[in-house]
């Protein structure tokens, strides 16, 4: 399957469609790891009001599939009826809270139920097997989804192989990630956030659809 990038100059920001004309469009890696990036960038922290803009102004091709479709018009209104500061409050609540937020975006925590767990330090080996280095002014553990979208980005745009990109994929993500998104929609401060969880749980269903027709 091919893709197309229908957001002009928002970086990131990507809706999945088929094409025929592989050439006149970006590749397949570089399409997921905008979407990576983007998802990334909104998890690790509320948007800014440029990048509110960019979203709120988002074109979708009429050949975009329809539930990414929606998916996408659904973050542009959101986007458009927000701004920074509430934005910034409601990323609070739903990450940050008095003690803990509304949803927990840690890999151990959907697996085992606790913080810090195994899946953890599997993650930190498969990280370190990849060459891939904790930042030393990051506070969050690699298992948090904005991490874990990050690395992937990572993968697909430093041209890293199918099979890889499958692996990483399938231990780390496909497990509970999609899971993470709908409660991310359910959550009770969720307003532009709900349309993150849309895109995100598409996105997902998306990659699991693709790393198995890729095999």
């Amino acid at each position: 399957m091919q893709v197309e990038a229908v957001v002009q100059g928002a970086p990131g920001a990507v809706a999945m469609s088929p094409v025929d004309d592989a050439a006149a469009t970006p590749s397949e890696d570089t399409v997921r790891a905008h979407t990576y990036s983007l998802l990334g960038s909104l998890l690790s922290g509320p948007p800014a009001a440029d990048l509110l803009a960019t979203l709120a102004q988002v074109q979708i091709s009429a050949d975009t599939e329809a539930r990414f479709a929606e998916c996408w018009r659904v973050l542009a209104m959101a986007a458009e009826r927000t701004d920074a500061r509430s934005v910034d409050d409601e990323y609070h609540d739903l990450f940050i809270g008095l003690g803990r937020g509304q949803v927990m975006p840690y890999a151990s925590w959907y697996l085992t139920g606790f913080l810090m767990d195994r899946p953890l330090a599997v993650l930190r080996a498969d990280l370190a097997a990849l060459g891939i280095e904790r930042q030393v002014d990051v506070r969050e553990p690699e298992d948090h989804a904005a991490a874990l979208c990050e690395t992937m980005a990572m993968l697909c745009a430093g041209g890293s192989d199918l099979d890889g990109q499958r692996r990483f994929f399938r231990a780390h993500m496909e497990p509970w990630l999609g899971t993470f998104m709908t409660d991310l929609q359910a959550a009770p401060s969720a307003q532009f956030y709900k349309a993150v969880g849309c895109l995100g749980e598409r996105f997902m269903e998306f990659e699991s659809r693709y790393m198995a027709m890729m095999l």
